[in-house]
């Protein structure tokens, strides 16, 4: 990020569950001084020797990102339970507490009371855009949602959504400084419930609720479509390049194809939204605990971040030869 000197430019950390140890980490790599602020001090303690032992492990398997060491990395972190210190001398504070309305603007309104004029503040938010909670504070327009996708210490994507008052000035800075940190941020031109990824997602999921309900497929198959299809496509190039690849281009596809998927969305789509009900959570979580036990839950979230940090490896050492 421009005009700002690293080695002193301090970012601040509201919230130190999963999300916030994660940008913590993302920020120290990128050579920034973090602060890490929650309400309870054993919560602050134990988030610290988390990225602590994280940073180790991740620089063993030779998955550290950024700059120096994992000690260095760790070093730059700090805790405290003192939100006022915590946002003094800050240029940044990313938001990560629960998603709870009321909660946001607690928080956001605490910020709001704390911070300088030329502060930005960004929230960690799946759905609740901004505008919900913030609109009536007096540093509005420094405030934004940047949202990003878990473990996003692997998963590189962040979501940039303005409110309505947001600066433009202030839009830029926090794409270009995801830029500066290893993220790949997108910017939405305006609000919308559920940005993008979740958008499509939840499109994805409803098909895959109504063909499990349909008797269509088992949930095993229903992954395995993804796992061993559209996911490892969509890991290089989005379904809009694959329409422009798979013909010869994209009016060409819309030619060949359009009536086609027409026709299947027509005889197959429900009318959304789906509400995803408890008898079929239950016959799907049934099948999926045949592989996955409930307390098996961690081990597979560690299997997860391990192949999403190849994978980011991977691309990243790809990229480097990247089409012309």
């Amino acid at each position: 990020m421009e005009d700002v000197d690293k080695k002193n430019a301090k970012v601040a950390i509201i919230g130190s569950g999963m999300i916030g140890r994660n940008w913590a980490m993302i920020f120290a790599g990128a050579g920034y001084r973090v602060c890490l602020y929650d309400v309870e001090p054993g919560q602050v303690s134990r988030a610290l020797d988390a990225t602590q032992h994280t940073l180790a492990g991740y620089q063993e398997k030779g998955l550290l990102r950024g700059q120096g060491s994992a000690v260095e990395q760790t070093e730059r972190i700090k805790g405290t339970t003192n939100l006022q210190e915590c946002i003094s001398g800050a240029f940044y504070v990313q938001e990560c507490v629960p998603e709870d309305l009321d909660l946001k603007k607690k928080v956001f309104g605490q910020i709001d009371d704390l911070m300088d004029d030329d502060t930005i503040v960004a929230s960690s938010s799946n759905c609740l855009t901004v505008s919900m909670y913030a609109e009536d504070f007096k540093h509005r327009q420094n405030m934004l949602v940047a949202q990003p996708v878990n473990p996003p210490y692997f998963l590189p994507l962040v979501e940039i959504v303005p409110a309505p008052f947001t600066w433009l000035n202030v839009i830029q800075k926090v794409r270009s400084l995801m830029e500066d940190i290893g993220q790949s941020p997108i910017t939405l031109k305006y609000e919308a419930r559920g940005f993008a990824l979740n958008r499509i997602q939840y499109a994805c999921i409803n098909e895959c609720w109504n063909m499990y309900k349909q008797g269509l497929l088992s949930a095993e198959d229903i992954d395995r479509v993804c796992t061993e299809g559209l996911g490892r496509r969509y890991a290089f190039i989005g379904p809009l390049e694959t329409m422009h690849l798979n013909a010869h281009g994209v009016e060409d596809y819309c030619q060949k194809f359009a009536q086609g998927a027409y026709n299947v969305q027509q005889e197959t789509f429900h009318p959304l939204p789906v509400l995803y009900d408890l008898k079929t959570a239950k016959n799907v979580q049934e099948e999926l605990e045949k592989r996955v036990p409930l307390e098996k839950l961690p081990a597979r979230r560690a299997w997860r971040d391990n192949m999403l940090a190849g994978l980011a490896k991977f691309k990243a050492e790809s990229e480097k030869d990247d089409f012309k």
